[in-house]
């Protein structure tokens, strides 16, 4: 089999220099990046071949971060509208994560409406955790009853941020939001709980895309907001491989470290063994031979 693809698409301007993030250059990034991710010249032809019109679509964000360094709201409301008019109801679509209050700290205003889209946490009255532990290889947790039950199928919209226990958190890791006890796995790196995560049925079998927000990226110190070490990439990674989504991001990362002169994740001691780890499963690619990294400017 060849190489994974990852499409990494940046536009000048798409973050002004006060930090404001420009809507409309987001909405063309996703339009062409969804397009070539899926093989189509149409992003809309290439979600109807992903997604059944019947799917109830959860774009699960990172909003931990707070509005500085979390899933920006303009991303995942463009990715909400390229969903909708591939014909998907908006009435199907779920934007969510962990907690209400996370969600409005990020700049997200929540929603329920019985014939829109939806923007809520786990925390949400009707939602919450599943009542019996599931159990898979070294997880033992509480799934969200938004992951098990209201959706059908799962697109990882992260935020690209070092992390000073895993390395780098992006695409895998943002299903940690969608159990009840994220903080038992964090020992060793993450290594094996955060590929172990994604191997649960309940995750991988609804997984669809991922899409990683490296808009603003936080490459040290993370993953909470530094200005000091944050850049403003511009960029937006898009891979049907959730591993290779977060391989690439690794390597951006590691980019901006150098530029700066910081040493690399190895050498801190810190790199993400847990993608390693996820290539041995079998879930996707993690090495320079088994990702391919495109580049385009939108």
């Amino acid at each position: 089999m060849g190489a994974s693809q990852v499409f990494s698409l940046r536009v000048k301007g798409v973050v002004s220099a006060a930090g404001e993030i420009q809507a409309a250059a987001v909405n063309e990034m996703l339009r062409r990046g969804l397009g070539l991710v899926l093989g189509t010249s149409d992003a809309a032809e290439g979600i109807r071949g992903r997604f059944e019109a019947a799917d109830r679509v959860g774009i699960k964000v990172n909003t931990i971060g707070g509005r500085r360094i979390s899933t920006r709201p303009e991303v995942a409301l463009g990715l909400a509208g390229c969903l909708t008019r591939s014909g998907i109801p908006a009435k199907n679509v779920l934007v969510w994560d962990r907690t209400n209050r996370e969600l409005k700290e990020a700049g997200y205003r929540l929603t329920d409406d019985r014939n829109g889209l939806k923007i809520f946490g786990t925390d949400t009255a009707g939602a919450g955790y599943e009542t019996e532990i599931f159990s898979h290889l070294n997880i033992g947790s509480l799934f969200s009853i938004i992951q098990t039950q209201f959706v059908t199928a799962s697109i990882s919209l992260a935020i690209l941020k070092d992390h000073g226990l895993a390395g780098v958190t992006a695409s895998l890791k943002n299903y940690f939001g969608t159990i009840h006890n994220p903080n038992k796995y964090h020992d060793h790196r993450c290594d094996p709980y955060v590929a172990e995560l994604f191997d649960a049925d309940r995750v991988k079998r609804k997984h669809r895309l991922s899409i990683v927000d490296a808009l603003v990226v936080q490459y040290h110190r993370g993953p909470s907001f530094h200005p000091e070490w944050a850049d403003a990439s511009g960029r937006l990674f898009f891979s049907a491989d959730p591993v290779a989504a977060d391989y690439a991001g690794w390597q951006w990362i590691e980019k901006l470290r150098a530029r700066k002169g910081l040493p690399s994740l190895k050498e801190e001691g810190r790199e993400p063994v847990y993608l390693a780890t996820a290539q041995a499963m079998g879930l996707g690619k993690a090495s320079p031979e088994g990702v391919k990294i495109i580049e385009e400017e939108v």
